[in-house]
Parts: structure tokens; sequence; C-alpha cells
């Protein structure tokens, strides 16, 4: 069995000003280190065997201080995938959350994110943001899981490495636990900055463990 302790990068400037940010890419805030850092102290007795994490800033620079508070530091390798980006919001990408998320559920009756995420299942919203974008280019559901299957086929085939960190984002680990734990949690509110969710991964299937804990 692997298990992979999955992380919500530390906090941003436009998670901080609430806007979308998916592709689109700003700083950890001083918060967001001492996050990075909490996270990495949280989980230091944790002998990681790899770190993987996605290739945007924030969160390959939360994986690194994570990783300098492990106790396997001095050995620890750490992969930045573009597999495990945030969700690509297209036209969205930098707008004020509550304009593009009028913008993506208004056309079916949800003025509100709140109202969205409680309502209606994360992959049926990821189809309404690509329908909402004006250039159709935002990720839906087949395309986003399409890219973040192949993250977990890459996990799938290291051998050998039983505790791995995973380093990602606020609406992929939202999706994830969506997709393995239906009904499990409340996702009408994201995964924290710096928080922690785990997965057990065997060769029949994908469970999760845990979700959004700022401690283990």
């Amino acid at each position: 069995m692997k298990r992979i302790y999955i992380v919500r990068h530390g906090q941003t400037y436009i998670n901080r000003y609430d806007k979308m940010q998916g592709w689109c890419d700003t700083p950890l805030t001083d918060e967001g280190i001492q996050g990075a850092k909490d996270a990495g102290k949280a989980l230091s007795n944790i002998p990681f065997d790899i770190a993987i994490s996605s290739d945007l800033k924030r969160a390959s620079d939360t994986c690194d201080y994570i990783i300098n508070e492990n106790c396997n530091r001095d050995e620890l390798q750490h992969i930045a995938t573009p597999f495990f980006r945030e969700q690509f919001y297209g036209f969205f990408e930098g707008m004020n959350s509550d304009e593009a998320w009028r913008m993506i559920g208004g056309p079916h009756g949800y003025s509100r994110r709140d109202e969205l995420l409680k309502e209606v299942d994360i992959n049926t919203i990821k189809d309404y943001m690509k329908e909402a974008d004006p250039y159709h280019e935002a990720e839906n559901a087949a395309e986003y899981w399409n890219r973040v299957n192949k993250g977990f086929d890459l996990i799938s085939q290291l051998d050998g490495a039983e505790n791995i960190l995973l380093v990602t984002h606020g609406f992929t680990i939202r999706s994830i636990v969506s997709r393995f734990a239906p009904g499990e949690y409340n996702l009408a509110h994201g995964p924290r900055n710096a928080s922690i969710t785990i997965m057990n991964m065997t060769d029949k299937d994908m469970k999760i463990a845990s979700y959004n804990k700022m401690s283990i």
C-alpha cells in the first residue's frame, strides 16, 4: 500500500484577495510560507520516500519548505509535474471569485459559489466552467481527469515508495476527495491552505483516510 499525504500549497496573494487561481501563479505570502513550514513540522516524522508537486511555483515552493523539515530531507527527491496542476480556469483566471462563479453557475440557477458547490457535483461544475468560458479553454471534467490520471499512474509505478508527499491545489484536492470518497466529506468549502489530506492507494483502489487536517 502507498500512503499519499496530499497538502494544499500555502496561502498566495491571489488567495488572500479571493481571486481565481488555476494555472496563473502568484508568490506565497508570509502567512503562506509559515503555513508551509508548519505543515512540514506536522509531517516531519513521516519518512517520505519521494516528494511530488504541481510544477506551479506556489506548490513547488511549499513542497520545498515541507521537505526542509522532513526526517528524510537529505535523501528526498522532489518531482514537479504539470499532472497535478490546479484546474485550468481559462477566461476566469485572475477574476474576482464571486464574479467568476456567478458567470459559471448563473446560467444554471446558481448565483453563488457555495450554492453551486453544495448542489452540483464537481465534474458537472467543470463542464459548466468550460461552457461559460467565452473562449471555451477552461478544462472540462474529461480534460482535467485525463491529465490528473497520468499523475496517479506515475505514483502507482513508483516501486518501493510507501510514504509519498504530494503538494497540489485546493480545487484539485476537492476533486480528488469527491471522486474517491463521494458523499463522505463536506466539500462545500475547500481544503485550507497548507492542510493535509491522506489517501491510501493499493493495486485495487484508492481511498481517502482523512481530509483537510492541519495535523496528523
